[in-house]
């Protein structure tokens, strides 16, 4: 859909933003707008978060002289705006596809992305750090973090702010508070208030009475601080932000340039420490369909712009996360002490599936990663059979508490890591790489890899039986392989794979959902005279020793294959294998694993392709371990 934008057309970058006339910025807001839709229903993408910041971005960019001064979106999926305002409309639909623009804020992209995220709840800190780097340097550029309401659960936005109230840096916060969660209404009054407080007069009297109160009894001095903290505070709010040591502004209406505008730039002038402005803003603004339904807009596929329709094709199996939903259910159906916890991710993690059966039982703790696994690890002392349903890249952000309050305690923590592996679109933020590597290292753990959507539900079933030390199950972002499945889960003998196809020459063996291409390898590798044997390992840990030896006995090559980096699976079969003085035999050992590289997003078949776990490059390296001299693309599938 092509949309008439005749003023954005003439900006280029800020600075062009920067020549308009404030009565000129709504019209710019309303093409920004449209234009943000437009792009993202030919690309999909995060949505309803970018257009509730259309005209914070466009106030932010009019007032501050960026890229100078630094604008840190925190998580950055409401970001396609600002990439649109900074140079990058002419790529916006690249937007997250192969050699494109990334979908969050990436500093090597573009001077305008001070800070690459993808995480929540880093940009306080990240921008303190900015802003003592500057005080340092001795320059005055201003440093502004936009964080929303969301990432403001997360602990880590109040140890930044703990942090920085200390200081007497400048550096100003912008919360974004998109569900009217912290806000009383706004409206004239409000902004008025907003206008005033944040002005540079009343700024003025309020320093004077600081420095009329240095010469005043303690005790007096201490009573009206208060005083005035408490009179703000009840006219406005913001009294926790007060007690963190921020300067409180608002709430003001986001949406309202005029508003908007007059507060950002006493804000900007204001000569003092930091600084909390509380903006208000509605996810889907000014786009019908994603105001009536801002969960289902929050990230989509290509839609129709007029209907708000998105293009889904249809699936041919169900995909993982679901299947888990599902899996979870009837396994707490049978047992009322499975409960379920997620970190903000219900729908992502299928957690919500859960949610409509076991409402009670379901325990969404906002995105704080670190109190989702020690509350599991409460509830795993009391009896309880806690599923901590998390991405394998957020687990990261709570590997102490893995640690500490679960493994060494040997805990029976169950934790299902969505998204492992290759993720598509949303990148190496997203990817999860390294779970296997970060949780294998760790004593008594019981890790297992769903090869298939059939293989997840019995893995579900064998974590609730778990119940003498901690366990994992991992699985992909996307849709099964179209398999048989299951009515009910059975549990898998711990630490026993199963051998799929049998050869003599060449041994796969596969942890995860590459299985499928090494089926196809075998296939490959068989009508060219190479025999293959494909072993499904199901566990890294306890890993199946006895398969493992019989595997190298038997056969010529072992190629070990996993959607993980270095220090997984195939570090874990070097390790026995040299244990049992095999790799003295003759042996041909490969281990495929991710490269040592972070790979930037594209479609899931071309990363993987790209990483060499597709069957072609299963071909190429046996052919490398065998030292066969023929071309690899006659080998090359179709």
């Amino acid at each position: 859909m092509t949309v008439s934008t005749p003023l954005l057309d003439t900006l280029q970058t800020p600075a062009d933003l920067r020549k308009l006339r404030d009565s000129q910025l709504r019209q710019v807001a309303d093409e920004l707008r449209n234009e943000t839709i437009s792009a993202v229903a030919v690309t999909g993408g995060h949505l309803g978060a970018g257009l509730g910041v259309v005209e914070l971005t466009v106030a932010l960019h009019a007032v501050f002289n960026t890229p100078e001064d630094r604008l840190i979106w925190d998580v950055g999926h409401q970001a396609y705006p600002h990439k649109i305002l900074t140079g990058r409309r002419d790529r916006i639909r690249t937007l997250r596809q192969g050699g494109g623009l990334s979908g969050f804020t990436k500093r090597t992209e573009s001077e305008y992305d001070p800070f690459g995220a993808a995480h929540s709840s880093t940009s306080i800190s990240a921008g303190l750090g900015m802003a003592v780097a500057r005080d340092l340097s001795g320059t005055k550029n201003n440093v502004v973090a936009i964080i929303g309401d969301g990432a403001m659960s997360a602990g880590m936005a109040y140890e930044a702010m703990n942090n920085a109230g200390a200081m007497d840096s400048r550096l100003i916060v912008i919360l974004n508070d998109n569900e009217m969660s912290i806000a009383p209404p706004v409206g004239a009054m409000s902004a008025y208030l907003a206008r005033l407080i944040s002005g540079r007069t009343y700024l003025s009297l309020r320093e004077i009475g600081k420095q009329i109160g240095s010469h005043l009894p303690k005790f007096v001095k201490t009573q009206a601080a208060r005083a005035e903290e408490y009179a703000r505070g009840m006219v406005t709010g913001g009294t926790l932000f007060e007690e963190l040591g921020f300067y409180y502004v608002g709430p003001i209406d986001g949406h309202n340039l005029d508003h908007l505008l007059p507060v950002l730039r006493n804000v900007r002038d204001a000569d003092m420490g930091p600084i909390l402005v509380h903006v208000v803003t509605q996810k889907g603004k000014g786009y019908a369909p994603a105001e009536a339904s801002d969960d289902k807009y929050h990230g989509v596929v290509k839609f129709d712009v007029v209907t708000g329709r998105q293009s889904k094709a249809k699936a041919n199996a169900p995909s993982y996360t679901k299947v888990f939903g599902e899996s979870l259910v009837k396994e707490a159906q049978k047992d009322d002490r499975i409960v379920a916890i997620t970190a903000a991710m219900p729908s992502g993690t299928g957690v919500d599936i859960f949610s409509k059966a076991f409402p009670k039982r379901t325990f969404d703790v906002g995105i704080a990663e670190q109190h989702a696994v020690t509350f599991a690890a409460g509830l795993a002392t009391s009896g309880y059979k806690p599923f901590v349903a998390i991405y394998s890249t957020f687990l990261q952000r709570a590997y102490d508490q893995i640690v500490h309050d679960v493994a060494i305690q040997k805990l029976p923590v169950r934790f299902a890591l969505d998204r492992a592996g290759l993720v598509g679109a949303d990148g190496p933020t997203h990817a999860g790489s390294f779970d296997v590597a970060y949780l294998g290292c760790l004593p008594d753990f019981v890790l297992m890899a769903a090869a298939d959507e059939a293989d997840l539900v019995h893995m579900v079933a064998t974590a609730a039986v778990i119940d003498d030390r901690p366990s994992a199950l991992r699985y992909p972002r996307g849709d099964g392989v179209g398999v048989d499945m299951p009515e009910i889960g059975k549990p898998l003998e711990i630490g026993k794979g199963r051998v799929l196809r049998e050869g003599n020459t060449v041994a796969l063996f596969s942890y995860g959902t590459r299985l499928a291409e090494c089926m196809k390898a075998a296939e490959s590798l068989a009508a060219h005279g190479l025999t293959t044997t494909v072993a499904d390992a199901r566990f890294a840990k306890p890993l199946d020793v006895d398969l493992l030896l019989r595997l190298a006995k038997n056969h010529e090559v072992l190629i070990t294959i996993e959607e993980g980096s270095i220090g997984g699976f195939g570090s874990f079969v070097m390790q026995a294998l040299a244990e049992h003085g095999v790799l003295d035999t003759g042996l041909k050992v490969r281990s495929m694993v991710l490269p040592d590289v972070f790979i930037d997003h594209d479609s899931p078949a071309a990363m993987y392709a790209r990483a060499g776990l597709d069957a072609n490059g299963i071909i190429a390296k046996a052919f490398e371990a065998l030292g066969k001299d023929r071309k690899i693309e006659t080998m090359q599938l179709a």
